[in-house]
Parts: C-alpha cells; structure tokens; sequence
C-alpha cells in the first residue's frame, strides 16, 4: 500500500481545486501551508474575482467535462466543492438525475488520472441524507472502490469560530489508512466574535445600500428590529432575524432576489449588508477584495463560497 511521510505536507504538498468559485477553500489551504498548483472554474464573473485575488495561480476557466486532464500538473490534494443545488433541501434534490450533480463523476475522471493522496470534498449537509442515504452511498463506494480511506463531518461554522450558522459536510478520502487512521477533526470552540464584531455599524457606508423611509422594505422592517444587535432579511415565512448575535445562513440566491440580502440598522439607518461585510462573515480577510463586477454577481459569489476558517482548520488537521 502507498504511504505518504506526513513531514512533508507543509512544504511539498500541491493543491488542485475544482469548482474553485473566488477561491474559498484555496485560501484556506494556502493559509494552512499548501501551494495551489492550478484551479478550474466554470463561472466567468466568479473567475474574475479569483484572478484578482490569485494573480499566481494558474486558473483554467471553463466547463469541468472539457477539462483536459492530462495536461494537469500531477496534485498531492484535489479539492472540490461541487454544486450543492442538486442536494440542497432549499434546491430541487434531483441528486444524480441533475446534470449539476453528475458532475460528481467529473471529480473521479480526474482523480483516475491524477491519483491525489487526499481528496477534499465539501457540499451541503443534506448530501449525506438525500435519496435515503443513497446519494452518499454512491459517493462512498466511488471513492472506496478507488482505494481511498473515507473520513466525513458534518459542521457548523459557528461551532468553529465564525458567527454564522452555515452546516455542510465535509469528506475527506485518503489514499493511506494510516494518514487516515491519524487524521483527526478539528474541535469546536467557543464562539468568541458575533455579528457586530465584524460589520461595523458605527462606519456609514454608500448612501446606496440604505432603505428609503418611504420604501415597503424600510416600513415592515422597522418594526420587525425588536433587537438591533441583530441581522434581519426576507424569506418565505416573512422576515427572520438572527439570534444570539449569529447570522443565518448566507445564499446564493442574494444575487438574484435583493430583498434576500440581510439588513441591518446601524447609526445611520436600515440598511442592507455590503458584499465585502458578507465575506467578513465568511471568515475572509480584509485584503480579499472584488475586482469590478455586477453587485448582484458579489452577492451571490459570498453566497456560494465557503466559510475559510473551518476550511482552515480541516487543512491544517491534514499537517500533524
């Protein structure tokens, strides 16, 4: 059986990153200490914001089923957080009947081809429940018919240091039992920063993001504010608010429906959270930045992306 000298991660270990979005879940093993050889990315606004922010890393923009993979450089890590909507209890849950959740198999036909000792694999908590349990079957037997050794957890960011509640599943399979036997996930602490303490509500932003007092969004709000240490935004069931100083989970659907893009009151009035405020809430830090790009294409990149702490801790698991 192939062995890998754990010893060597920090300084050897090569990342490939499939469905990289801007670049999450690369951020967190590069902050973890591992290099990112390459990432694929489909979506041509999200691939915008990656090269803005990893202008070093060679970044192959266009669909997974064109990618060629011999012409990859040979990765230690794969990684890959692959569309969600086909699993998600908010999406249509066709699993493997949707061509987004077949994509799945994409990430095998490159790892038959790259053999990475450890494939990463993040996606929403209900993967391990759709279908009966059958959709995470499937993952597990591809995987284990591969020789891979399977380790899976299913988190809440906010259990991990990020005031937000944002639970997926995370896999990680690798090619050594031993390096699986040792692998060991990170423990949950205490939730030491909230909301405020990381939108700052004594800072007025662009006059664009404030609700008019005259606006049907401002006069059902403002008596919804009982508690202004909190985050409000419209859903289905009327308007929710956070509780204990944690923010709900962030959606992609941001970018589509304005009126799902929280709001806060602040000093200066109601308004809306600004995109670089959602990725504080992600746990990104303050030197990742947008390049110019649609608004609604920011939203919905936070809403898509993962929270880079828990991502972090993972990685690191992976060095001791």
């Amino acid at each position: 059986m192939f062995l890998f000298d754990l010893t060597l991660i920090h300084d050897n270990m090569k990342v490939g990153s499939l469905f990289a979005g801007i670049g999450g879940i690369d951020l967190a093993f590069e902050q973890a200490g591992f290099e990112i050889a390459w990432a694929n990315e489909i979506d041509a606004a999200a691939c915008k914001t990656y090269r803005h922010n990893f202008p070093n890393t060679k970044l192959i923009e266009g669909d997974i089923r064109n990618l060629d993979v011999k012409a990859l450089e040979k990765v230690d890590v794969l990684t890959a957080g692959f569309p969600c909507q086909s699993f998600s209890v908010c999406g249509n849950q066709k699993g493997f009947k949707d061509s987004r959740g077949n994509l799945f198999f994409e990430i095998m036909r490159i790892a038959d081809e790259l053999q990475p000792q450890i494939i990463f694999l993040e996606n929403v908590a209900n993967l391990t429940e759709h279908d009966n349990g059958k959709t995470f079957n499937v993952i597990h037997n591809e995987l284990a018919s591969r020789d891979y050794f399977i380790r899976y957890l299913i988190a809440d960011a906010c259990d991990y240091g990020v005031p937000q509640h944002r639970t997926r599943t995370y896999i990680i399979a690798f090619k050594a039992k031993p390096a699986c036997d040792k692998f060991k996930f990170p423990e949950k602490c205490e939730l030491t920063k909230h909301i405020f303490d990381v939108i700052d509500k004594t800072v007025k932003v662009d006059d664009s993001y404030y609700l008019s007092p005259d606006s049907y969004q401002y006069k059902k709000l403002l008596p919804a504010i009982a508690d202004e240490e909190q985050i409000y935004r419209f859903s289905d069931y009327g308007i929710q608010s956070s509780k204990d100083g944690i923010c709900f989970t962030l959606k992609a659907n941001m970018g589509a429906w304005k009126n799902r893009i929280p709001v806060i009151k602040d000093f200066f009035g109601i308004r809306k959270i600004t995109p670089n405020e959602c990725l504080a809430l992600m746990g990104f830090p303050c030197k990742y930045s947008f390049p110019l790009i649609p608004i609604a294409e920011k939203y919905k990149e936070c809403g898509n992306t993962v929270c880079v702490p828990l991502v972090k801790d993972l990685a690191t698991e992976l060095t001791n």
